[in-house]
């Protein structure tokens, strides 16, 4: 079976295991159903989610061009403590940006390779969680807009992680921690601003991961470099695919990338 498209990050539903999907304009692919089985991936091209272009992707999935124009690849997208729609103030698109960024948000704990802090759309719980391979989380404090959780996640950064280190989480190295207790310890140094939403009675949401077989040693594949690879699927975590030779490859860092998948 040969299938192509244009990567985008892996649609899932949150069930135990997790299932991952991998939606292309023609071919809508199950990929739980692809473990144990042998996959050959190839780079075809380019095709920038914003302009549709055969052109290089810069960052996000978008070209270069787009990248420094379209809003949703402003700096407060990575810095949510730079929204200014709450003000009324428009950095690229003020429409959308105050479609986007007056919506509830959603400060969390997730411990994926380590307990860390993080910022999500309420819409996103707990699709964020998962795309990032975390085994558990928990809400902190549910704001109305992504100003106030971004203040609040720079003020809590100081006591807590803000990354994963990925081959960590991917080598499922990691310890389950009691977020509750993390959380309680937390609440002293959230912003004035948002301690009246703070969430003082919730629990953890655990994920479960369909994964055969942890990398020991896992290896990022360059696939533009490469061209072509070749292995056995035999794990889904985050937005990794986990092959059996400790090869991992990242979809949601390969957006914008068309590629071609031969299923053995």
């Amino acid at each position: 079976m040969t299938y192509q498209g244009v990567l985008t990050k892996m649609t899932t539903e949150f069930t135990e295991p997790i299932q991952y999907y991998l939606i292309f304009e023609n071919d809508f692919i199950h990929i739980n159903q692809l473990l144990d089985k042998t996959i050959q991936l190839e780079f075809v091209g380019y095709q920038c989610l914003s302009c549709g272009l055969n052109k290089p992707i810069y960052r996000q999935g978008f070209c270069k061009s787009c990248f420094f124009d379209i809003p949703q690849a402003a700096d407060w997208i990575i810095k949510p403590e730079l929204s200014k729609a709450h003000l009324n103030q428009e950095e690229r698109d003020l429409e959308y940006e105050k479609r986007v960024q007056l919506q509830p948000h959603i400060v969390y704990l997730a411990n994926s390779s380590n307990v860390k802090v993080g910022v999500t759309r309420k819409s996103q719980v707990p699709t964020r969680w998962i795309d990032q391979g975390a085994h558990e989380a928990i809400e902190i404090v549910e704001v109305p807009n992504r100003y106030l959780a971004g203040i609040t996640e720079v003020a809590l950064k100081d006591f807590v992680a803000d990354k994963t280190n990925w081959r960590n989480m991917l080598k499922n190295d990691i310890e389950d921690e009691n977020l509750v207790e993390w959380r309680n310890r937390l609440e002293v140094h959230i912003p004035e601003e948002a301690k009246p939403y703070y969430i003082a009675n919730n629990t953890e949401t655990n994920m479960v991961f369909p994964v055969h077989h942890y990398p020991i040693k896992p290896k990022s594949l360059n696939i533009i470099k490469s061209e072509t690879y070749v292995g056995k699927l035999v794990g889904i975590k985050g937005q990794y695919l986990i092959f059996e030779d400790d090869t991992v490859f990242n979809i949601r860092s390969n957006e914008g990338l068309v590629v071609r998948l031969n299923i053995a």
